[in-house]
Protein backbone atom coordinates (compact mmCIF):
# COMPACT_ATOMS: atom_id res chain seq x y z
CA UNK A 1 0.00 0.00 0.00
CA UNK A 2 1.47 3.38 -0.69
CA UNK A 3 0.50 6.19 1.20
CA UNK A 4 1.16 9.93 1.09
CA UNK A 5 3.79 11.88 3.15
CA UNK A 6 0.10 13.39 4.91
CA UNK A 7 -1.32 9.84 4.96
CA UNK A 8 1.59 8.57 6.76
CA UNK A 9 1.54 10.85 9.64
CA UNK A 10 -2.10 10.64 10.16
CA UNK A 11 -1.21 6.97 11.17
CA UNK A 12 1.65 7.97 13.33
CA UNK A 13 -0.73 10.32 15.49
CA UNK A 14 -3.56 7.89 15.65
CA UNK A 15 -0.72 4.96 16.55
CA UNK A 16 0.83 7.84 19.16
CA UNK A 17 -3.34 8.36 20.03
CA UNK A 18 -3.90 4.76 20.96
CA UNK A 19 -0.86 4.42 23.08
CA UNK A 20 -2.09 7.76 24.94
CA UNK A 21 -5.61 6.05 25.15
CA UNK A 22 -4.02 3.09 26.86
CA UNK A 23 -2.06 4.61 28.64
CA UNK A 24 -4.55 6.12 30.46
CA UNK A 25 -7.13 3.21 30.69
CA UNK A 26 -4.58 1.64 32.90
CA UNK A 27 -4.38 4.87 34.79
CA UNK A 28 -1.48 6.72 34.13
CA UNK A 29 -0.71 10.22 33.52
CA UNK A 30 -0.06 10.99 29.97
CA UNK A 31 3.34 12.33 28.19
CA UNK A 32 3.83 15.00 25.93
CA UNK A 33 3.85 13.12 22.79
CA UNK A 34 0.66 11.06 23.83
CA UNK A 35 -1.16 14.15 25.44
CA UNK A 36 -0.76 16.23 21.94
CA UNK A 37 -1.64 12.83 19.65
CA UNK A 38 -4.45 12.47 21.46
CA UNK A 39 -5.98 15.88 20.68
CA UNK A 40 -4.57 15.55 17.19
CA UNK A 41 -6.57 12.37 16.71
CA UNK A 42 -10.13 13.86 17.83
CA UNK A 43 -9.66 16.98 16.35
CA UNK A 44 -9.09 14.93 12.89
CA UNK A 45 -11.78 12.31 13.43
CA UNK A 46 -14.29 15.15 14.30
CA UNK A 47 -12.58 16.80 11.05
CA UNK A 48 -13.55 13.71 9.00
CA UNK A 49 -16.88 13.40 10.28
CA UNK A 50 -17.95 16.44 9.09
CA UNK A 51 -18.17 18.81 12.12
CA UNK A 52 -17.72 22.72 11.68
CA UNK A 53 -14.08 24.64 12.51
CA UNK A 54 -15.66 25.36 15.78
CA UNK A 55 -16.83 21.58 16.94
CA UNK A 56 -13.02 20.76 15.37
CA UNK A 57 -11.66 23.36 18.23
CA UNK A 58 -14.14 22.11 20.99
CA UNK A 59 -12.84 18.12 20.30
CA UNK A 60 -9.69 19.17 20.93
CA UNK A 61 -9.86 21.72 24.04
CA UNK A 62 -11.76 18.54 25.36
CA UNK A 63 -9.63 15.48 24.73
CA UNK A 64 -6.91 15.89 27.65
CA UNK A 65 -7.67 17.22 30.44
CA UNK A 66 -5.13 19.17 32.94
CA UNK A 67 -5.19 16.26 35.10
CA UNK A 68 -4.38 13.91 32.94
CA UNK A 69 -1.03 14.94 31.76
CA UNK A 70 2.63 14.78 33.57
CA UNK A 71 4.02 17.57 35.68
CA UNK A 72 5.74 19.50 32.82
CA UNK A 73 3.21 18.94 29.90
CA UNK A 74 1.58 22.23 30.29
CA UNK A 75 5.24 23.70 30.15
CA UNK A 76 6.78 22.19 26.76
CA UNK A 77 2.97 21.99 25.18
CA UNK A 78 2.21 25.58 25.03
CA UNK A 79 0.41 25.31 21.69
CA UNK A 80 -1.04 22.39 18.77
CA UNK A 81 -1.08 23.47 15.54
CA UNK A 82 -3.31 20.86 13.17
CA UNK A 83 -4.23 21.52 9.57
CA UNK A 84 -7.38 19.36 9.33
CA UNK A 85 -9.97 18.63 5.98
CA UNK A 86 -13.30 20.79 6.37
CA UNK A 87 -15.84 20.38 3.88
CA UNK A 88 -14.76 24.04 2.56
CA UNK A 89 -10.88 22.82 2.58
CA UNK A 90 -7.73 22.54 4.43
CA UNK A 91 -8.04 24.56 7.90
CA UNK A 92 -5.29 25.39 10.43
CA UNK A 93 -6.70 24.82 13.70
CA UNK A 94 -4.86 26.57 17.03
CA UNK A 95 -5.36 25.54 20.88
CA UNK A 96 -3.20 27.62 23.06
CA UNK A 97 -2.43 26.24 26.46
CA UNK A 98 -3.82 22.87 25.50
CA UNK A 99 -2.72 21.27 29.35
CA UNK A 100 -3.16 24.24 31.41
CA UNK A 101 -1.28 27.81 31.57
CA UNK A 102 3.11 27.09 31.47
CA UNK A 103 5.20 27.74 34.89
CA UNK A 104 7.54 30.91 34.63
CA UNK A 105 10.81 28.84 34.43
CA UNK A 106 9.76 24.98 34.35
CA UNK A 107 10.86 22.62 30.88
CA UNK A 108 10.32 24.15 27.58
CA UNK A 109 10.67 27.59 28.94
CA UNK A 110 11.94 30.36 26.01
CA UNK A 111 15.38 33.07 27.16
CA UNK A 112 15.63 34.83 24.34
CA UNK A 113 19.41 35.77 23.18
CA UNK A 114 19.84 39.68 21.87
CA UNK A 115 19.52 40.61 18.27
CA UNK A 116 17.92 38.53 15.44
CA UNK A 117 18.92 34.90 13.70
CA UNK A 118 18.64 34.54 10.32
CA UNK A 119 16.86 31.82 9.53
CA UNK A 120 18.31 29.05 6.67
CA UNK A 121 20.45 31.87 5.06
CA UNK A 122 21.74 29.98 2.33
CA UNK A 123 18.63 28.70 0.91
CA UNK A 124 16.97 30.46 -2.28
CA UNK A 125 14.01 32.80 -2.02
CA UNK A 126 10.93 33.74 -3.55
CA UNK A 127 8.30 36.29 -3.28
CA UNK A 128 5.06 35.76 -4.65
CA UNK A 129 1.51 37.03 -4.89
CA UNK A 130 -1.29 35.45 -3.32
CA UNK A 131 -5.19 35.80 -3.74
CA UNK A 132 -7.73 34.18 -0.85
CA UNK A 133 -10.68 33.31 -3.69
CA UNK A 134 -12.79 31.90 -1.20
CA UNK A 135 -15.29 32.99 1.14
CA UNK A 136 -13.58 31.71 4.39
CA UNK A 137 -10.02 32.95 5.65
CA UNK A 138 -7.52 30.19 4.66
CA UNK A 139 -4.27 29.75 6.64
CA UNK A 140 -1.43 27.86 5.75
CA UNK A 141 1.25 26.71 8.29
CA UNK A 142 5.25 27.69 7.91
CA UNK A 143 6.21 24.31 6.68
CA UNK A 144 3.36 23.18 4.53
CA UNK A 145 4.43 22.45 0.56
CA UNK A 146 2.97 25.77 -0.20
CA UNK A 147 1.89 24.61 -4.13
CA UNK A 148 -0.28 21.92 -2.53
CA UNK A 149 -2.14 24.78 -0.63
CA UNK A 150 -5.90 25.62 -0.12
CA UNK A 151 -6.62 25.11 -3.83
CA UNK A 152 -8.91 28.31 -3.26
CA UNK A 153 -5.70 30.53 -2.98
CA UNK A 154 -4.91 31.83 -6.43
CA UNK A 155 -0.71 32.00 -7.25
CA UNK A 156 1.81 30.44 -9.48
CA UNK A 157 1.65 26.89 -7.92
CA UNK A 158 4.64 25.81 -10.52
CA UNK A 159 6.92 28.55 -8.76
CA UNK A 160 5.81 27.60 -5.58
CA UNK A 161 6.94 23.72 -5.87
CA UNK A 162 9.82 23.15 -3.55
CA UNK A 163 9.11 25.98 -2.08
CA UNK A 164 7.26 27.00 1.76
CA UNK A 165 6.35 29.87 3.32
CA UNK A 166 9.39 31.82 4.87
CA UNK A 167 8.51 31.40 8.51
CA UNK A 168 9.39 30.34 12.02
CA UNK A 169 8.76 26.79 12.45
CA UNK A 170 5.31 26.65 13.97
CA UNK A 171 4.26 30.17 12.51
CA UNK A 172 1.44 30.70 9.79
CA UNK A 173 -0.04 33.13 7.40
CA UNK A 174 -3.77 34.19 7.01
CA UNK A 175 -6.04 35.60 4.07
CA UNK A 176 -9.05 37.24 4.77
CA UNK A 177 -12.17 36.27 2.45
CA UNK A 178 -10.56 38.22 -1.09
CA UNK A 179 -7.56 39.22 0.51
CA UNK A 180 -4.32 39.57 -1.66
CA UNK A 181 -0.76 39.75 -0.22
CA UNK A 182 3.00 38.76 -1.26
CA UNK A 183 4.32 36.50 0.71
CA UNK A 184 8.18 35.04 0.70
CA UNK A 185 8.96 31.51 0.58
CA UNK A 186 12.30 29.68 1.12
CA UNK A 187 12.85 26.16 -0.58
CA UNK A 188 12.96 23.51 1.23
CA UNK A 189 16.32 22.31 2.80
CA UNK A 190 17.34 17.86 3.21
CA UNK A 191 18.16 16.08 -0.17
CA UNK A 192 14.70 16.84 -1.09
CA UNK A 193 15.16 19.97 -1.10
CA UNK A 194 18.36 20.80 -2.01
Amino acid sequence: MRLTPTEEDRLRIFSAAELGRRTLARGLQLNAPEAIALVCDEMHAAARGGASYEDVLQAGRVAVAPNQVLDGVADVAQEIRLEVLLDEGSRLVVIRAPFGPRSEDGPGAVRFAEGDVLLAPERSRIRLTVTNTSERPIRVSSHFPFEEANTKLAFDREAARGFRLDLPAGDSRRWAPGETRDVDLVKFGGSAGA
